[in-house]
């Protein structure tokens, strides 16, 4: 089994951006050296968690730090954006660093509704119908598809600058509609699993049976991405868990300001039922424990999603632990020899 890494920029606890962004670059130059698949950065806006903000930037250093591994978005949020400009992007660092690069790409807004509002400059959301024909844009000025045709008002426009390889197009979703989108484009299709624990397989099998080339590519492409705290022993990763669990409880009850809870935080949180039960459904997102829990688990989780690659994101309280967690799992199903 192949495993990739999503790395948000988590901004620790007495940490900054600055902080931040060195830690993704460390953790960049380990997944390369450790054998990982993929390296993808998140868009997020005005959150203060989270500094990854503009993963195009981010891509360059990363790829300027690593010399192997695919980088990629996890994942451009097109709606805010001119698919002219994201194909631009997107040459740019095909030239940079040739066959290496992925464009994953979302839907969601990155951020609270005046963040998404200044990213349109004003402008109305665009509407859902609209999500393929951008996508086609998108695929033409990339040359992944068909040109615009003739009757297209930017017909003769071609994207700079020009390059021979194209990036892998990937949908990231965590609902059917992405997965019937990218079905239908050629695209590859990502599974947010760490987003939402629910229907994820189903939105994978109908994807697969539903499949055909498009203006996004040819084959078939599949992987899942699941949050994993993997530490030496089970009690170390069930501590580590607690904290993630009481920053997911922050989150839905919209306190994102918090920094991330401490293991003691966690334990001494006043829960209530419903705080327990919102808990005890999101470690459906997770995969936690030590190595034979978490191999185990993982193994099953790509069986479940009739992939052979996974996306991992270790979102923990300390980087060295969430550094811990990446070579655990580099060694379990070794990736270097790969």
């Amino acid at each position: 089994m192949k495993l990739g890494v999503l790395d948000q920029s988590p901004i620790g606890r007495g940490e900054d951006a600055v902080v931040a962004f060195k830690h993704t670059l460390e953790l960049a130059r380990a997944a390369d050296r450790l054998g990982y698949s993929r390296f993808w950065v998140s868009e997020h806006h005005d959150t203060t968690g989270l500094a990854g903000s503009s993963p195009e930037v981010l891509l360059a250093a990363i790829g300027a730090n690593t010399s192997r591994i695919r980088i990629g978005s996890g994942g451009v949020l097109l709606p805010h954006y001119s698919p002219y400009k994201v194909a631009e992007n997107f040459r740019v660092l095909e030239a940079l660093y040739p066959g290496r690069c992925d464009l994953g790409i979302g839907r969601a807004p990155g951020g609270m509704p005046l963040a998404s509002i200044a990213l349109r400059n004003g402008a109305p959301k665009p509407p859902e119908e609209r999500f393929p024909e951008t996508l086609r844009e998108l695929g033409a000025y990339l040359e992944s598809g068909p040109p615009l045709g003739p009757e297209h008002p930017l017909a003769e426009l071609r994207a700079t600058p020009r390059v021979g390889t194209v990036p892998e197009i990937w949908l990231l979703g965590s609902s059917g509609y992405s997965a019937a989108v990218a079905s239908r484009m050629g695209a590859g299709f990502s599974f947010a699993h760490f987003i939402n624990g629910y229907g994820g397989q189903g939105a994978v099998w109908d994807y697969l049976r539903s499949f055909r080339p498009g203006p996004l590519g040819t084959m078939p492409r599949v992987n899942a991405c699941v949050f994993v705290i993997c530490a030496d022993t089970d009690a170390i990763a069930e501590r580590e868990a607690s904290s993630m669990d009481l920053r997911l409880l922050y989150n839905e009850k919209g306190e994102f300001g918090r920094p991330f809870p401490t293991a003691e935080e966690a334990a001494a949180y006043p829960y209530s039922e419903w705080d327990r039960a919102r808990i005890a459904d999101n470690r459906k997102r997770m995969i936690v424990g030590g190595p034979d829990r978490v191999r185990k688990a993982l193994a099953a989780f790509a069986d479940s999603y009739r992939t052979d690659e996974v996306i991992v994101t270790c979102i923990m309280s300390d980087f060295r632990l969430r550094m811990r967690s990446y070579e655990l799992l580099a060694e379990l199903f070794d990736l270097k020899g790969r």
